[in-house]
């Protein structure tokens, strides 16, 4: 279920609601929360968000309490900046993007995400959370990978076949993304016609496939550490992918699942050096590439994610062998 405006950048969603109704339906909580205690055994609760709109005045800890006591199983699962403490990743990480940001926005992040700690630390729920940095922020936590369906990405077009290879930057959120620490260096490639460099924003979650489609580089992030949905989506795609990946999160992914992860880790300083080891060692990155779409069958299409929720659905050591062969 998800609640929202009438942005067109949704993303699919079994059930939808408009905001309006979620925040002021007193009817709609009321039909929700039957139809969630009689028809659903298990309830994953996203960004500490509350799912009940107006019924327990959006508190979430009141929502799962009431849950608990219908007999209802909750978890939480969680994706970035709602969990990831800014003076953490501060100290962590020299290109990361709360160090020279504006300290109102530094301090607004770190406040949420204290109070959505303390939140979690009270209910004393399993959490799981979408990429693997955050489990230095959530002590306990599981790593529960994000899902992409393959075959929407999958495409026949090899790349770095152009000349000037196509790079493709699309930010949804360029201060996260160290957009800013890149972008001179891909203008100053794309003027000496090194690259073809395209940024877009706020594209349509349908015409994202095309994109890549026509891409032979994306880049994700540069100030994080991590790789999330975009790299997933792009390695599905065949792309070579660029980002700035924290040892820590390729070891946690070669740890867990027996799998070197094939995003290419670049920092900043170092992403002009490799784009022109790109131009000049095709076929060696070509294999690089050609590494993404089995990484993302076996990872990230649904059936690992669905062995990480198994203990928490109760599902039983048995039933658990064959959800990665189906």
């Amino acid at each position: 279920m998800q609640y929202r405006g009438s942005s067109d950048l949704a993303f699919d969603a079994d059930y939808s609601v408009s905001d309006h109704v979620f925040w002021h339906s007193h009817d709609w909580a009321a039909r929700q929360k039957r139809a969630v205690r009689t028809g659903f055994s298990h309830v994953l609760v996203e960004a500490e968000r509350a799912i009940f709109g107006s019924a327990f005045s959006g508190y979430l800890e009141r929502e799962v309490a009431w849950l608990t006591r219908s007999g209802v199983h909750v978890a939480a699962v969680s994706h970035g900046t709602d969990l990831r403490l800014p003076s953490r990743h501060a100290q962590l990480d020299e290109w990361s993007p709360f160090r020279d940001a504006p300290s109102s926005w530094v301090a607004g992040l770190e406040s949420r995400a204290r109070r959505n700690h303390e939140i979690l630390d009270a209910l004393d729920i399993p959490v799981f959370v979408s990429t693997p940095e955050l489990l230095l922020d959530r002590a306990g936590s599981t790593w529960l990978p994000v899902v992409v369906d393959p075959e929407r990405w999958q495409t026949d077009a090899p790349p770095l076949e152009r000349a000037r290879p196509r790079v493709l930057h699309a930010p949804t959120n360029p201060l996260v993304k160290g957009t800013a620490l890149i972008e001179p260096i891909l203008q100053k490639l794309d003027a000496e016609d090194v690259i073809d460099y395209v940024r877009v924003e706020r594209v349509p979650a349908a015409q994202m496939p095309q994109l890549y489609r026509e891409a032979d580089i994306v880049l994700e992030q540069f100030a994080l550490g991590m790789y999330s949905v975009t790299s997933v989506e792009a390695m599905a795609a065949g792309r070579l992918v660029f980002a700035h990946i924290h040892d820590q999160v390729r070891d946690h992914v070669s740890s867990v699942t027996g799998r070197d992860l094939p995003v290419q880790s670049v920092t900043p300083a170092r992403l002009e050096e490799r784009l022109r080891d790109v131009v000049s060692r095709r076929e060696h990155y070509r294999a690089v590439a050609a590494e993404g779409p089995p990484f993302v069958k076996a990872v990230h299409d649904g059936r690992f994610s669905a062995t990480v929720l198994a203990p928490f659905l109760g599902v039983s050591d048995s039933a658990r062998k064959g959800l990665g062969k189906n």
